[in-house]
């Protein structure tokens, strides 16, 4: 759990002031490729995903597992698609290129 909540709060520090919580890109912004984001796309949702993994295994419980973590990945699964999208509509070829060589959520796996 502390793992996930670490790697989620690095990415977002690692985004700063752009970091929201709804998806919206300002037009000065630039595409992160630092830290955590060198390896994968989407390192918040990774981490909050290990997070809730971990709190589930806490439990020592597979039905609190389902329960914690199945929920929390269907969202993450969905948001991902819309950030991309939406990434890709203004990053263009230079998404394309940084998609091309990270994985969404886990280094080197997917």
């Amino acid at each position: 759990m502390l793992t996930g909540i670490f790697v989620r709060w690095l990415a977002i520090l690692t985004l700063g002031e752009h970091f929201t919580g709804r998806v919206a890109i300002c037009s000065h912004q630039r595409l992160v490729e630092a830290g955590l984001y060198r390896h994968v796309r989407h390192p918040a949702y990774a981490g909050a995903l290990l997070a809730y993994l971990g709190m589930g295994l806490a439990f020592a419980n597979w039905i609190s597992i389902v329960l914690l973590f199945s929920p929390i990945l269907l969202a993450a699964l969905y948001r991902i698609q819309v950030e991309e999208a939406v990434l890709s509509g203004v990053f263009g070829d230079e998404y394309a290129k940084y998609s091309a060589r990270t994985k969404r959520l886990v280094p080197w796996i997917y």
